[in-house]
């Protein structure tokens, strides 16, 4: 199979989380693309720079009225290879942990709603602050920073005590990892060669904080949020269970909720181990054991 029939397949078969970073990815390389061909053909580098600012969003309002679609392409376009790459990581990292804890089904909503949210806030502060008059006429916003930043939050307030393993550190819990991306927002305002950015990643932190706060109050449909399918790798920590009663489990005393996920996180493990033992070794050699709990978490999709 070729590099590009490989793309093609973990594209299609990918969770949304594979394919969001896809799309963020291919339109770095177009625009480079379309960069380099410029200067191969003699015209200055700089005219791809008109393209970006077509497809980014302004802060002056005429030009948001002119161009109603730059609130959504936005959030895909990158020019700058380590704002791409940042960007990246952190929708790999926490969108692996969002769609583990809360489900793979709300990530599209809260990545646009994140968005949105850190563009109106971006569009707002630059037109309503007396700081930033000088510069809103010229100022445009591009990156996928305050859609990771909503990922990050949310996740953060479904499951403030979840605990990750950073290297040189040891387990920090999400609440705190939260609270560190926001202080450095907010000290890094005064940045003024950033500072429409910082703007943004607060809004998509407000939006991720008022969509974890709806899940944790209201309960996140985990059962309807799977789109977990026959067939596709079994690499990642994709949640394939269903939300169940805690009535299901025998316990002296109902569990809470970090109980709760500790007990599916087990339980998830369990289960990839042996998918990748499948992956490797075929069916045949599971033993007894790992048949039956195999069995069960297929009765709990």
């Amino acid at each position: 199979m070729s590099i590009i029939s490989e793309i093609k397949a973990s594209f299609r078969h990918g969770t949304i989380l594979t394919r969001l970073i896809y799309i963020n990815i291919g339109v770095f390389l177009a625009f480079r693309f379309i960069q380099l061909f410029m200067l191969l053909g003699g015209f200055s580098p700089d005219m791809v720079q008109p393209w970006l600012a077509f497809f980014s969003i302004p802060a002056e309002p005429v030009r948001l009225l002119t161009h109603p679609w730059t609130p959504f392409t936005y959030m895909f376009l990158h020019f700058d290879f380590l704002h791409l790459l940042f960007n990246v990581l952190y929708l790999y990292w926490f969108g692996r942990l969002f769609i583990q804890i809360i489900g793979p089904g709300p990530f599209l909503k809260t990545y646009i709603i994140g968005g949105l949210s850190g563009a109106l806030l971006y569009f707002l502060a630059f037109n309503f602050l007396p700081a930033f008059y000088s510069s809103f006429n010229t100022s445009i916003l591009m990156g996928a920073s305050a859609s990771a930043m909503a990922i990050l939050f949310a996740v953060a307030r479904y499951q403030p005590d979840f605990s990750v393993y950073l290297v040189l550190i040891g387990p920090v819990r999400l609440k705190y990892i939260a609270l560190f991306a926001l202080i450095i927002d907010l000290i890094s305002i005064s940045n003024l060669s950033n500072t429409g950015g910082h703007l943004a990643h607060l809004g998509g932190a407000a939006a991720g904080l008022w969509l974890g706060w709806q899940w944790a109050t209201k309960g996140a449909p985990v059962h309807k949020m799977s789109t977990a399918q026959p067939g596709k790798s079994p690499k990642g920590p994709i949640w394939p269970f269903k939300k169940k009663s805690q009535l299901s489990v025998t316990h002296k005393r109902p569990m809470s909720d970090l109980e709760y996920n500790a007990l599916k996180v087990r339980r998830q493990k369990q289960v990839d181990q042996i998918l990748e033992k499948i992956k490797i070794s075929g069916y045949d050699s599971l033993s007894a054991t790992e048949k039956k709990t195999l069995f069960e978490a297929s009765k709990e999709n």
